[in-house]
C-alpha cells in the first residue's frame, strides 16, 4: 500500500486536552508554564496556537509529541492517553533538523528505514513526497546545499511520509524571510487540502495563524492559560489575497486586543463568528 493509498484511511487524529498543567525546571526553580488548558481538536481539523512568548505555546505542543510530561490532567490523541514519542505524532520545529550528511532523499525515508521498509519502496515514496513538497530533482541534494524554505520542505516531507496521525508545527516558518515564508504558508494549506491531517501550529503571527486556521486558540502568559477560542470564518480553499480583506482586519485588530490586554489585564467581549 503506497502513501497515497494510505492517506485516505478513516479519519484520525483528535486531539483533547482535559484540564493540563505543565510545569518545568526542578526544585526552586520550577514553574507552572502550563495552567489548566482544556481544548479538543477534530480529526483533519487545521487549529492555531497563538499567543506571546513565554505562554506555553510550544510547551503545550511538545507534551502531544510525547516529549513532555504533564503535572496534571489528560493529553489524548484518538482516545489514547499520550505517554511516548510516536511517528503517527510528527512534529516540525522552526529550525530543520535534517541529518547534514544525508540527502534529500534518504532524509525523508530515514523513517521508513527504521520501520523496516525495503530500499526499494523508501526510496520511491520518499520521492513521491519531496515532489509534493516541490522538491521534484533536489532528492540528491544534501541539506547545506538548499535554502532555508527548500529544507523546511524536506522536514516536512520526512514528517508526512510516516503518514501521521497529526502534525504538530512549532513556528516552522518563522527563520524565514517575508516572500519564503508566504509560499511556505501556501504551500502547506496545499498539503492540508490533499491529506488532511490534523494540524496544530504553534505561532505568535496573527496573519498567519488567519491565514492557516479553521480555528485559533489564543494563549495568555504567566502561567500559560487558554485566552479565547476563535472560529475563523473564511472558505477554503483560501488565497492570501484575504488578508486584504475588512473581514480579515477586524479579526486581526481582536487578537491584537487580546493579546495587548493580556499585558495590561483588561477584559475584552468576545467576538461574534464574524468577527464584527
Amino acid at each position: 500500500m503506497n502513501i497515497h493509498q494510505r492517506s485516505f484511511r478513516a479519519a484520525t487524529g483528535r486531539i483533547e486536552a482535559n484540564h493540563v498543567s505543565i510545569r518545568l525546571g526542578h526544585g526552586s526553580s520550577a514553574f507552572e508554564a502550563v495552567s489548566d488548558a482544556s481544548f479538543d481538536v477534530s480529526p483533519g481539523e487545521f487549529v492555531c496556537l497563538l499567543g506571546p512568548s513565554g505562554c506555553g505555546k510550544s510547551t503545550l505542543l511538545g507534551a502531544l509529541a510525547g516529549h513532555i510530561k504533564p503535572a496534571a490532567g489528560v493529553l489524548s490523541v484518538d482516545g489514547h492517553p499520550v505517554k511516548d514519542p510516536h511517528p503517527e505524532r510528527g512534529i516540525v520545529f522552526q529550525h530543520h533538523t535534517l541529518f547534514p550528511w544525508k540527502n534529500a532523499r534518504d532524509n525523508v525515508a530515514f523513517g521508513l528505514k527504521m520501520r523496516g521498509v525495503k530500499r526499494g519502496q523508501r526510496r520511491l515514496e520518499a520521492e513521491k513526497m519531496l515532489d509534493v513538497v516541490g522538491l521534484n530533482g533536489f532528492a540528491g541534494r544534501y541539506p547545506g546545499q538548499l535554502s532555508g524554505g527548500m529544507q523546511q520542505r524536506v522536514e516536512i516531507a520526512r514528517v508526512l511520509v510516516n503518514q501521521p496521525r497529526l502534525l504538530l508545527m512549532d513556528e516552522p516558518f518563522g527563520a524565514l524571510d517575508a516572500l519564503t515564508r508566504l509560499r511556505m504558508q501556501e504551500l502547506l494549506l496545499d498539503i492540508w487540502g490533499q491529506f488532511r491531517k490534523t494540524i496544530l501550529f504553534v505561532t505568535h503571527d496573527i496573519d498567519e495563524a488567519l491565514l492557516l486556521a479553521d480555528r485559533i486558540i489564543v494563549m495568555q502568559a504567566q502561567p500559560g492559560r487558554i485566552r479565547e477560542e476563535i472560529t475563523v470564518p473564511f472558505e477554503r480553499p483560501r488565497m492570501t489575497e484575504i488578508i486584504a480583506s475588512g473581514e480579515f482586519m477586524r479579526l486581526k485588530q481582536h487578537c491584537l486586543h487580546l493579546l495587548h490586554s493580556d499585558r495590561r489585564g483588561d477584559t475584552l467581549p468576545r467576538l461574534s463568528p464574524l468577527g464584527l
